[in-house]
């Protein structure tokens, strides 16, 4: 009955769901792709995977398919015979995960009706499906699980702020939740979580966090040179870097920044904002604010950046390397309330980070940072720019939260060892 109830309420919205996602890939520059969405893939990239049994790992934006990179690599390790799929959801996610050598074929995720899904299921024919963090879609598993396709969720999570939610409307998630093959969580809690949601206990467990599994290293000089050269960032700059940022967050940073240039010799920005769909929007916070500043879109450059200008990068797929030239990073979506962004990425290069208050969808991973002592949370406009002062003025201070950063993620990896062992229960 609900799955019936469900299915008719999907054809009610179908017109305002179709009509919402054109609007949003067409206000932000991207294609829509349809066809995809509606389980419609092109002979010629369903050959990309024909005879060979594929599994399917679903991300759905940038965050997830780092998250998964590690899980990725070693599938394609363990299992060479095998075809990957890799879905996304959002354009971003999409345009991360096609840059992964180890996948064969990307594509984006199939809306969640029934023809939908019964198309796309046909194509690809996956022998087991693995759906990162906590996407939970009706008609999708059920389909799967018609056809003996069994389907594990890998990282999952439930936020602080989510949780509420997910209660309040366990009488809908508890019939999907109940025909995965596997719930995977991150935490105990999150194991807590999912079961009062509906998931079932006996098939439920603590795996970790991928996340943990990332590479981790510290760059040597010259080769942190090399790289700063390729952005035409002379060596002697020190760099601050404000990854992921949001709305209302470029802002604070720019006037964090204007704060500490006139104390600080030698120190350069680069702006990383979480959707390069925004940068005009963020060019004209910099343009009002009397910073030189060029885009990463405009180089090669002429000349070489120099102190107290601003490289905004508005282009995706970036986000290591650039981590990889700063001396300190601003991790943002959270100095405001959009819940944070992955502390591990500055943390597995040997970068200490400063980030805000607002980090209910990492909440264990700020934890981790702060009981390490791999970053600085900070509550205030003045919190911001006094922490990145002191980070910025001892190079004594950023090897230690650099080095503690590094003990971090080698202290707390090995999830993919476990996932791996799942995985082989099903292939």
């Amino acid at each position: 009955m609900f799955f019936l109830i469900y299915n008719l309420i999907s054809i009610v919205i179908f017109s305002p769901v179709v009509a919402y996602h054109l609007y949003r890939s067409v206000s932000r520059g991207r294609p829509p792709a349809l066809a995809e969405r509606f389980g419609f893939i092109p002979e010629a990239e369903l050959s990309k995977i024909r005879s060979r049994p594929v599994i399917w790992l679903h991300a759905v934006s940038v965050g997830e398919s780092i998250a998964a990179r590690p899980l990725l690599k070693a599938l394609r390790i363990r299992y060479p015979d095998h075809a990957i799929l890799v879905s996304n959801t959002t354009e971003t996610g999409r345009g991360t995960a096609s840059a992964f050598p180890e996948k064969d074929l990307c594509i984006y995720f199939p809306f969640d009706f029934q023809p939908a899904v019964r198309r796309v299921l046909d194509s690809v024919q996956p022998e087991l499906v693995i759906i990162m963090e906590t996407e939970i879609w009706p008609n999708f598993t059920r389909e799967a699980f018609s056809r003996n396709i069994p389907v594990i969720l890998a990282n999952g999570r439930i936020s602080d702020h989510s949780y509420a939610g997910y209660l309040r409307f366990s009488w809908f998630f508890r019939h999907a939740l109940r025909l995965f093959s596997r719930l995977c969580m991150q935490t105990e809690t999150d194991c807590d979580r999912i079961i009062a949601i509906g998931a079932p206990a006996g098939r439920t467990l603590q795996t970790g966090n991928l996340k943990y599994d990332i590479p981790f290293r510290l760059m040597s000089q010259d080769e942190k040179q090399l790289l700063k050269e390729s952005y035409s960032i002379p060596d002697g700059l020190l760099v601050l870097m404000a990854g992921s940022t949001h709305a209302g967050e470029e802002q604070l940073v720019i006037d964090a920044y204007r704060k500490l240039l006139p104390h600080l010799d030698g120190l350069f920005l680069i702006l990383v904002p979480r959707h390069p769909e925004r940068s005009a929007e963020v060019a004209a916070l910099l343009q009002r604010s009397g910073l030189s500043f060029k885009r990463r879109t405009s180089a090669p450059y002429p000349d070489e950046f120099k102190k107290g200008e601003v490289l905004l990068v508005d282009t995706i797929g970036e986000m290591m390397s650039l981590y990889a030239i700063s001396d300190v990073a601003i991790v943002g979506g959270s100095l405001v309330p959009t819940g944070g962004h992955n502390l591990l990425e500055p943390a597995s290069l040997g970068v200490p980070s400063v980030f805000g208050p607002h980090m209910s969808n990492f909440r264990e991973i700020a934890e981790l940072v702060l009981h390490y002592g791999a970053g600085v949370q900070v509550d205030s406009p003045e919190g911001l720019t006094e922490s990145c002062r002191a980070l910025i003025t001892s190079a004594e201070l950023r090897q230690v939260l650099g080095q503690n950063g590094l003990k971090l993620i080698r202290d707390n990896g090995g999830a993919t060892e476990r996932y791996l062992k799942i995985i082989g229960e099903y292939l």
